[in-house]
């Protein structure tokens, strides 16, 4: 009877790990599209979108050096985004 409660607790010990690890990575890759969705919402304007205000984006381009950093790795890296995706929900 204890060795079937300890299998249990095993069991559900690494259900949890996973689930956690996976919620983890969901949320890694939701936090980079966000990156890039702020990005290109200030920076729109060299790709022909409406960006806001002037002023504002002045105010916040010293704290874009991260996201600017970020786009710029992404656009060298870039292979395939919706390849990307589909790994990560495997889809397949």
């Amino acid at each position: 009877m204890v060795k079937i409660l300890e299998n249990v607790k095993y069991f559900i010990k690494g259900f949890l790990s996973a689930f956690k690890q996976q919620s983890t990575e969901y949320l890694e890759f939701e936090e980079r599209e966000l990156e890039n969705v702020f990005a290109l919402l200030l920076m729109g304007a060299f790709v022909g979108i409406p960006s806001p205000p002037t002023t504002l984006v002045m105010r916040l381009m010293p704290h874009m050096v991260r996201e600017i950093y970020v786009m710029q790795q992404r656009a060298v890296n870039m292979d395939d985004i919706f390849g990307e995706m589909t790994a990560l929900f495997e889809i397949t």
